[in-house]
């Protein structure tokens, strides 16, 4: 089914259709800065035809704006669609925190992870504000969303999942991604000691 959209000065947009809210508001929740093609099209479950299409009727009528980087919604969307939080569905649970070696960048970890894909987990995209950085990776079968969100010299990663059954692939996912991190300072230069990450694990709890 699909409905017309009037914004709020006035002017219509073209039609819209629960596929073209899905996909606004799984951009904007996420609260990203760009949203890559494939994190929308495996989060959503969407073909990559109908996304493709869907993403240029948005993007047309000024609801979505596409960069090298991936897409982001306009103040326009969060006025149309009036946008709000999902009720139920996936809930954020923390996986593991850990401090990061004293002498360690957040910027050049997130410069090196950036756009990278690792054994299960694919790009979805970033945000960066003044309290630090938040990178998100979704596994290859749309099943969890991995948060990783870099402040204070400290890491802590999230796990986004609808079913419980899912999040062991989550955490597989988390400790993935904390391996990848931690091999980033594993050659030393000469004559410095080798940086150690200290982590907390927290017990997953019942969905």
């Amino acid at each position: 089914m699909r409905e017309r959209v009037e914004h709020f000065d006035g002017t219509e947009l073209s039609e819209v259709s629960p596929r073209d809210a899905e996909v606004v508001r799984t951009i904007e929740e996420e609260g990203l800065s760009v949203f890559t093609f494939d994190g929308l099209r495996r989060i959503t479950g969407t073909h990559p035809e109908t996304l493709s299409r869907t993403l240029e009727r948005l993007e047309d009528d000024g609801i979505v704006v596409r960069s090298p980087e991936g897409y982001s919604v306009t103040e326009r969307a969060k006025e149309s669609f009036a946008l709000k939080p999902a009720s139920g569905g996936a809930r954020s649970v923390p996986i593991l925190h850990t401090f990061l070696p004293y002498e360690a960048s957040a910027g050049k970890i997130v410069s090196a992870l950036k756009g990278r894909w690792f054994d299960n987990i694919r790009w979805v995209g970033m945000a960066d504000s003044e309290e630090g950085f938040v990178m998100k990776w979704v596994t290859d079968d749309g099943s969890a969303l991995i948060d990783a969100r870099f402040a204070a010299g400290q890491l802590d990663i999230e796990a986004k999942v609808e079913k419980g059954s899912d999040m062991p692939k989550a955490v597989r996912a988390a400790h993935q991604l904390v391996g990848r991190i931690s091999r980033l300072y594993a050659s030393p230069r000469p004559g410095s000691k080798v940086a150690l990450m200290r982590i907390g694990y927290f017990t997953p709890y019942a969905m």
